[in-house]
């Protein structure tokens, strides 16, 4: 009897384990790994203002005067020039929202007026207010070219009464300012693609 229930309780052992088997089997998986690495080239970003990337430019208006127009060297009534900043995001990948701001005014006379895109300003805070858009990705030229215009009228106002007060404040403005500067600084932005 007792080699009957030896031979029981190890056929019991095996049974046991052919189901633990069997039943790991029925309940098991599959699983795979597949690995890859994941890339994304980074969209390129070039912003330069008058061919200068990190820089503010200065501007004194003596440099951009008309010859026909200038007075002895010097920046008087009756003068007028031009100037231009040129933004350019050639070689960015993405659209560009550029915004113009002049900084460090110092010494306009009252009577300089500046120019863009027809519109005439007396404070050069105005004419920033208007300087600012977008050069768009897909755009083949990304290039921007901004031509302000100034002039100092030789006589301002409509009236005699107004150009003989004009007269006074060119004539104060003349004795009391020596150089008429300001900084630009042109901000570029990326815009949020869609």
């Amino acid at each position: 009897m007792k080699n009957k229930k030896k031979i029981l309780i190890v056929g019991l052992i095996l049974l046991a384990i052919m189901i633990s088997f069997l039943g790991g089997k029925t309940f098991s998986k599959y699983v795979s790994q597949v690995q890859g690495a994941g890339t994304a080239e980074i969209a390129n970003w070039v912003f330069k203002v008058n061919g200068k990337e990190d820089t503010v430019q200065t501007v004194n208006l003596l440099s951009t005067y008309n010859n026909e127009t200038l007075v002895d060297n010097k920046v008087a009534p009756g003068t007028q020039g031009s100037f231009n900043i040129v933004i350019d995001a050639t070689g960015s990948d993405v659209s560009v929202n550029y915004q113009v701001k002049f900084l460090n005014e110092t010494q306009k006379p009252q009577n300089l007026v500046f120019t863009y895109n027809d519109a005439q300003y007396t404070t050069i805070q105005e004419l920033a207010q208007n300087l600012s858009g977008t050069i768009e990705a897909n755009e083949q030229d990304k290039t921007k070219t901004i031509t302000i215009d100034w002039k100092w009228q030789y006589e301002t106002g409509e009236t005699t009464e107004e150009i003989k007060q004009n007269d006074k404040i060119d004539t104060q403005n003349a004795k009391e300012l020596n150089d008429y500067t300001f900084d630009i600084q042109v901000i570029g932005t990326q815009v949020m693609p869609k």
